[in-house]
């Protein structure tokens, strides 16, 4: 057995430099391990097509949605370690760090940093048949009436859902969770007024917000989204100091070969440095986070911590 298990070390020690001088020499899979149609779904594909004309070799994506993105981040934790399966995550990862027990994989563990995407902010939007007029309006309503009103979300641990724990926790209110399996049926139900409000991703509301089909109370960042420019900030709309978006990166399962990690980060900062595609984004309200994988591993880490202070001051229970 010790023969053999040194045989397999030994074959991997010199096969996989040859993998990384060669690579890819086959199609690359992208798990998104979110439904399609949402910011997650939609980077990947970008990115894909752009690393395959950088590459001169297919990048396909994949969804394999489910149990707030366990699935499909279980899926690439097992996967060959050779670059030929990568993770598209967001802050949900990091936040299901702590919030989700029990999982079957570490992130930081289990997965090496490739490289990091984007970030943009979120919009708080209502069905335009609620009342409310401004964010004001809304709190003093919610305030009276706890759990009378129903915020949407992607899914448990994702930015949405801890977007709506956290305005609960800073305003003061209790608006009522209900999580969907992806963020398109989310939107669709409060766009059909079977759920209250959400919070999503400006670069994917922000056209139902100009053309009236939801009504914006707030954006979270700290300064007006520029896409957005008459929408104020829900920190300066009644909750001090409230601040939160989605980010996106490229993970790839531990023992990734350090020569692919490299590869694969030069040619996303590549993409990410171009300046049609920062024209681009910007127009649709997402911005490039530029870093290396080091840089983006300490990222990740500080986001963890973040989250699981969060977690613990609001109580917050996977559902």
């Amino acid at each position: 057995m010790k023969f053999i298990k040194s045989a397999i070390f030994l074959f991997l020690a010199i096969a996989l430099p040859c993998l990384a001088q060669t690579y890819p020499n086959k199609p690359v899979k992208i798990i998104v391990p979110f439904a399609a149609g949402g910011p997650a779904d939609n980077y990947a594909r970008f990115i894909a097509q752009r690393l395959g004309d950088e590459f001169k070799s297919p990048f396909v994506v994949e969804n394999k949605p489910g149990a707030g993105s366990i699935i499909g981040t279980d899926f690439v934790a097992k996967s060959a370690p050779d670059g030929y399966t990568l993770l598209m995550m967001s802050n949900t990862q990091t936040v299901n760090e702590s919030l989700v027990e029990n999982k079957p994989f570490n992130l930081m563990r289990d997965f090496v940093a490739v490289a990091p995407i984007n970030y943009s902010d979120l919009v708080l939007v209502i069905n335009p048949s609620l009342p409310y007029k401004n964010l004001g309006e809304l709190i003093q309503y919610a305030k009276a009436n706890p759990n009378a009103l129903t915020y949407a979300s992607s899914g448990t641990g994702t930015p949405y859902h801890f977007a709506g724990e956290l305005f609960n926790s800073m305003a003061g209110v209790k608006i009522l969770h209900v999580p969907y399996k992806g963020s398109s049926g989310a939107r669709t139900d409060v766009l059909g007024g079977q759920v209250n409000m959400m919070f999503d991703a400006v670069t994917t509301m922000s056209e139902y917000v100009k053309s009236n089909q939801v009504r914006a109370m707030g954006t979270t960042g700290l300064t007006r989204s520029t896409i957005l420019p008459n929408v104020p900030t829900i920190a300066e709309s009644g909750v001090p100091k409230f601040e939160t978006s989605i980010w996106l990166g490229i993970m790839a399962p531990a023992g990734t070969p350090k020569d692919i990690v490299d590869s694969l980060n030069k040619a996303i900062v590549k993409i990410q440095r171009n300046p049609e595609v920062q024209e681009l984004w910007a127009k649709q309200g997402a911005t490039a986070l530029i870093m290396n994988p080091s840089q983006f591993t300490a990222y990740l880490n500080a986001d963890i911590q973040k989250w699981a202070n969060i977690v613990k001051t609001a109580g917050i229970k996977a559902q």
